[in-house]
């Protein structure tokens, strides 16, 4: 069974997979796994761009989505046999039979199914499954082949090292074929400084507790008076900023997003 592997941590949002991609699927009709792909407006592969916190505090991440190849795939269910799972795990929509089935494309809570108005055709990635099945100088997908920092792997399930990765919203229940390594949790991040010396603080302790009084996580701000706090839930926490004789306490929540508090005085 084939699965995907992605690693957020080292995608650098360089696009080669997307380009890959509309090379390999625009102006190609590779009946009977999928008709040509447009050359806008769809992106069986897309590599999202998130920006996290508030400045200074900011992380950028890329985060590529495709079809994620799920073994209890809502699409199929909506296809009534115009989607179908094959053995090695891909799932394909069969162009012949989805024609005007344009339901199939809210079916998917992944958001990658797109519609071809001109092709009045639901269209996603297909694992690149006609390179796998013929005898190309490329048997494997394009995104993959175009990844030049290896973010992205394909292969065998029995084959891959799965240990430590995560799935795409799990929540949904659909048992997805990719894997992340990287997924982006909450951070809470600031700088603390003395507001009378007008110095930044340095081994400044930071600690988060959740609601129920545990710790959370502890760090220790660095020689720029900056700590960051990582791999958060999304929760509501309390943080206690202490230095010598002072403290502060805050009141913050990873439940909407990260946060990056800026520069925090401890009088």
């Amino acid at each position: 069974m084939k699965v995907f592997v992605i690693n957020i941590d080292k995608c650098v949002g360089c696009h080669g997979c997307q380009v890959g991609c509309k090379d390999e699927h625009c102006g190609n009709d590779w009946s009977p796994y999928a008709k040509p792909q447009p050359e806008i407006g769809q992106f069986w592969i897309k590599v999202n761009q998130q920006e996290r916190g508030a400045k200074p505090h900011v992380k950028v991440t890329y985060f590529p989505v495709l079809c994620q190849h799920c073994d209890n795939a809502p699409c199929i269910k909506a296809g009534r046999g115009a989607v179908y799972k094959r053995e090695d795990g891909l799932v394909l929509i069969d162009p012949d039979k989805a024609k005007g089935m344009k339901q199939l494309v809210d079916s998917c809570p992944y958001h990658a199914i797109y519609w071809n108005e001109q092709e009045q055709l639901p269209q996603k990635c297909t694992g690149c499954a006609h390179l796998l099945d013929g005898d190309h100088p490329i048997s494997v997908p394009r995104c993959f082949d175009n990844c030049q920092v290896g973010a992205i792997l394909f292969g065998e399930e029995s084959e891959m090292d799965l240990q430590g990765t995560e799935i795409f919203h799990p929540e949904y229940g659909t048992k997805p074929r990719v894997y992340y390594r990287g997924l982006p949790k909450r951070f809470v991040a600031g700088t603390i400084y003395d507001p009378a010396a007008k110095e930044v603080i340095i081994g400044a302790r930071c600690t988060l507790n959740s609601v129920d009084g545990k710790v959370a996580a502890i760090a220790e701000t660095n020689n720029y008076g900056d700590f960051w706090l990582r791999n958060l839930p999304e929760d509501d926490f309390t943080l206690t900023v202490t230095a010598g004789k002072k403290t502060k306490i805050l009141n913050v929540s990873t439940k909407e997003m990260d946060i990056g508090l800026g520069d925090v005085p401890l009088a």
